[in-house]
């Protein structure tokens, strides 16, 4: 019997299939799918980080360097019978979440799926957590909050929100209509991001000439004259953000904040203890621990390692105001949200694994991937003995061991 003659077209059609039915168990299964579907420049602008990325290699590998101190024979039923038993309150009782992990701001979400934020928002609602929704969005700030409003309306029993994150242009009058939009389109807070006085080098993106799609464009920024920087290559997106990011901010600017808007103030890209205690003096409401998913400036050091310094410089000037601490950068598993919590901070923002979600299925891809977040921590806090939450204790907590330092 001569062997069967299989042509390209029948190879691509199993190959098809069996990535169809992959079971996606994990972040990094929804990654590697991710990668499949996008194209090459939207999947390098959404994982690349600034020059040799190490920075973006550590912020992973610095979870992974923590270890875990499991506590046995307690009594964690309430994980398997009370769906609230992982819920936090933020922003002094104004926030309410079903579980310690929001949506990060991310850029450009139409790339990753036609509905773009609008689906995202669906998602944070169906998970009842918050989005914070980016300036460079590709849908406008009105839409992204009617959408959350409609679905609202569809689970009335969640209670999740949208911030939004800002850039403080050069344009002060843009920016104070910027505000005002977010605020009166019903976003609930401001997350300032405070470490991007220029976009750092991302050579992934030169070397593809990324150019956003034609039929997409940022829409909060239009109006400020970027029409003619997306007419071309990404050379003429960093001129534009080079001409008009307002690169003389400084913390008394937190005031003219306070000005033009009422809503609660966070400042995102801290990764000082010195900056945090500043950012404590300014008023704020509360800090993000972040590098900017190492897209800034290389070889600083990863988020997590930074966190203790932070959590102690602010409690030595809390007052009776807390002010919240999150932190993103390189959490891929349940147990890194763990390892956060029990280091200090209140929640945890996700951004790659959000867009990983949406190129792969849309909302439902975004709500799976929340939802493996869930389970993969309540299973973490059962396991380790955490009937609740990690207590938020003066000293760094027992469940877990920090790496010594190699220097």
């Amino acid at each position: 019997m001569s062997p069967t003659k299989t042509n390209d077209s029948t190879l691509s059609q199993n190959t098809t299939a069996l990535r169809s039915s992959r079971i996606l168990l994990n972040v990094e299964d929804y990654h590697q799918a991710a990668k499949e579907k996008l194209t090459k420049m939207a999947y390098d602008y959404y994982r690349a980080g600034a020059d040799d990325e190490l920075t973006l290699q550590e912020n992973v590998a610095a979870f992974r360097r923590i270890q875990l101190r499991p506590t046995v024979f307690v009594d964690v039923s309430t994980h398997s019978t009370d769906p609230n038993s992982c819920a936090v309150t933020l922003l002094n009782g104004q926030t309410k979440c079903s579980f310690p992990v929001l949506i990060a701001p991310t850029a450009m979400h139409r790339m990753a799926d036609d509905a773009g934020e609008r689906a995202t928002a669906r998602a944070a609602v169906r998970a009842n957590t918050v989005m914070i929704l980016s300036t460079l969005s590709t849908t406008r700030i009105e839409d992204v909050t009617a959408e959350h409003r409609q679905a609202l309306k569809e689970y009335p029993t969640s209670t999740s929100q949208l911030w939004f994150q800002l850039y403080i242009l050069k344009d002060r009058e843009f920016t104070t209509r910027l505000v005002q939009r977010a605020e009166n389109a019903g976003c609930r807070a401001l997350v300032l991001t405070v470490d991007a006085c220029r976009f750092g080098n991302r050579e992934a993106d030169h070397r593809n000439g990324f150019r956003l799609p034609e039929n997409m464009q940022l829409e909060n920024l239009y109006d400020a004259g970027l029409k003619q920087a997306q007419s071309d290559h990404v050379s003429a997106l960093n001129d534009y953000i080079a001409r008009n990011l307002d690169s003389t901010l400084t913390w008394s600017d937190i005031k003219w904040l306070r000005q033009i808007s009422s809503l609660p103030i966070i400042v995102k890209g801290i990764i000082t203890g010195e900056d945090a205690q500043l950012a404590v003096q300014a008023g704020v409401d509360g800090i993000v621990v972040s590098n900017h998913g190492a897209r800034q400036v290389d070889t600083t050091i990863s988020t997590i390692e930074a966190l203790p310094d932070i959590v102690a410089a602010v409690r030595q000037l809390q007052t009776k105001k807390k002010v919240d601490i999150y932190i993103d950068g390189g959490i891929r598993r349940g147990t890194d949200v763990l390892k956060a919590l029990a280091l200090g901070a209140d929640a945890v923002l996700l951004g790659r694994p959000i867009l990983w979600g949406l190129a792969v299925d849309g909302c439902q891809g975004v709500v799976d991937v929340l939802e493996i977040y869930k389970r993969e921590l309540k299973l973490a806090m059962m396991l380790c003995g955490c009937a609740s939450l990690p207590n938020k204790a003066k000293t760094p907590s027992s469940l877990i061991k920090m790496p010594r330092s190699k220097l």
